[in-house]
């Protein structure tokens, strides 16, 4: 029988991953270091064994925050793609970074001590679809200029151009 594989990557293609093998658990945190990587209430995460992870389009730059764990992302984009903490055989995986999310359904939720007091009712919020708030003329405007959620031969074309030099303080 064939491994399942998975892809995945940053929203410019500038980095993109496979992992071959089943995923491992997923979940959602809620520390205040995921706050702050994803800038959002949290992070949904899937564990993966390091042995089944290929970087196979570019590597993510990584940022340490905290003695013991590297978080990656995307330096041409800015998507967060993983969390590893020092000596641990898995990469934590942002399920969000998937090209089919859906495949990895969260079971658990870790760093409740930070949970935001208004997560709960995120689900009771009213809920409308895109197009039922766009005007028409906005929607034929909001063409995708992310990578597909499938490999490429090369990355978008967005990720390709250098971001603009920034003026030394003096």
């Amino acid at each position: 029988m064939a491994r399942p594989v998975f892809t995945g990557g940053c929203q410019c293609g500038a980095v993109r991953y496979r992992i071959e093998g089943p995923l491992g658990r997923a979940g959602i945190c809620h520390c205040r270091m995921c706050q702050k990587a994803f800038g959002s209430w949290g992070a949904a995460l899937v564990s993966v064994p390091v042995a089944q992870l290929t970087w196979s389009r570019g590597q993510p730059s990584e940022f340490r925050s905290s003695a013991i764990v590297a978080r990656g992302f995307c330096a041409q984009c800015g998507t967060p793609l993983h969390m590893k903490e020092d000596g641990d055989p898995v990469y934590e995986i942002a399920i969000g970074s998937l090209d089919a999310p859906e495949l990895a359904p969260p079971t658990e939720q870790s760093g409740v001590e930070a949970e935001l007091s208004w997560f709960k009712s995120l689900s009771a919020l009213p809920r409308q679809a895109t197009e039922d708030y766009r005007s028409p003329q906005d929607m034929a405007k909001l063409r995708s200029l992310q990578h597909p959620d499938h490999d490429t031969e090369r990355a978008s074309r967005r990720s390709q151009t250098t971001a603009p030099k920034r003026k030394r303080a003096n």
